[in-house]
């Protein structure tokens, strides 16, 4: 059974393509462009359920038409319409000059080189120009810092720990 942990969110499928199964799909990453795994994964009833990956094409920079083993109508694929696509850590780790998506950080312990552990991240806001990150702290309060790569100073995939440097008086 995959774990939430065991993911991440790369992006959504939006509606059939044509009448043959092809599927549309959004995405935040690539990395299932980059990496060598032959499955991606929808979250279906509560459960993380895998699909095997047919074959692909990008349709632009930001989409791609995708066909799924078994999935051969127009029919079948709008089941799949509006579902959000996770993609395996494992794969991810494997991955060479994978990019990480924000999504990826979910569940991340924010370490701060001068405070310490700030927390867990909780959300990812990219409703405005500024991405933030949105964190839980020990004490169960809410911390947003800025999700940028300026204030990253090294990333522990395995231990799921953000280590950042932010200015002073952000915090």
């Amino acid at each position: 059974m995959i774990k939430e942990d065991e993911v991440f969110k790369i992006g959504k499928f939006i509606k059939p393509h044509g009448i043959k199964g092809e599927i549309s799909f959004a995405f935040d990453n690539d990395i299932f462009d980059k990496a060598d795994c032959p499955y991606l994964i929808c979250l279906i009833n509560g459960i993380y359920v895998p699909f095997f990956v047919k074959e692909y094409r990008f349709k632009g920079a930001e989409t791609a038409l995708i066909t799924l083993e078994d999935i051969t109508s127009d029919l079948q694929a709008k089941k799949f319409s509006g579902l959000e696509v996770y993609f395996p850590r494992e794969y991810f780790k494997e991955a060479d000059n994978a990019e990480y998506s924000l999504d990826y950080f979910l569940d991340f312990e924010v370490s701060d080189e001068e405070k310490g552990n700030l927390g867990k991240i909780i959300s990812v806001d990219d409703s405005t120009i500024n991405t933030l990150f949105l964190i839980n702290t020990p004490e169960d309060e809410e911390l947003i810092i800025p999700a940028s790569d300026d204030f990253v100073i090294d990333i522990d995939s395995d231990n799921k720990i953000l280590y950042v440097k932010l200015p002073e008086g952000l915090i």
